[in-house]
Parts: C-alpha cells; sequence; structure tokens
C-alpha cells in the first residue's frame, strides 16, 4: 500500500512527532507506515486522514500486489 504521509506532514509543516501525537501513534509507528513497513489499521488511517483534512484514499492506495 502506498501512501503520501510525507507530503501531507509537509504541507501542514509538521514532524513525524508531531502527526504520531495527534494521531495517538507513537513515531516510530508513523516512520513505519511512510516508509510501507506497516500497513495501520482502519482507525489509525482514518485518524491521520482527519489530521490532514483528507480522505483516507486521499492518501492511502492500493497497489497491485496489496491484491495478491
Amino acid at each position: 500500500m502506498k501512501n503520501d504521509i510525507r507530503v501531507q506532514r509537509a504541507i501542514l509543516n509538521i514532524s513525524q512527532q508531531e502527526l504520531a501525537e495527534r494521531v495517538g501513534v507513537s513515531r516510530q509507528t508513523i516512520n513505519a507506515i511512510e516508509l510501507g513497513k506497516y500497513i495501520p489499521s482502519g482507525l489509525v488511517m482514518m485518524k491521520i486522514a482527519a489530521v490532514c483534512n483528507k480522505k483516507v484514499d486521499d492518501i492511502f492506495v492500493l497497489e497491485e500486489k496489496d491484491w495478491e
């Protein structure tokens, strides 16, 4: 699953730590999500989207390999 959290953070001018605090997860979790090493729960995706004032599918996009 691809995501553009890094871009959204840049637009909001916030750090991984600040996003993590707003969402209620660790900075390491945000880092792992950004790097595609961890797929967050639906709740965390919705919280990230809410902080960024975007829809979930504006930030998170399924890739072909996600269907395998």
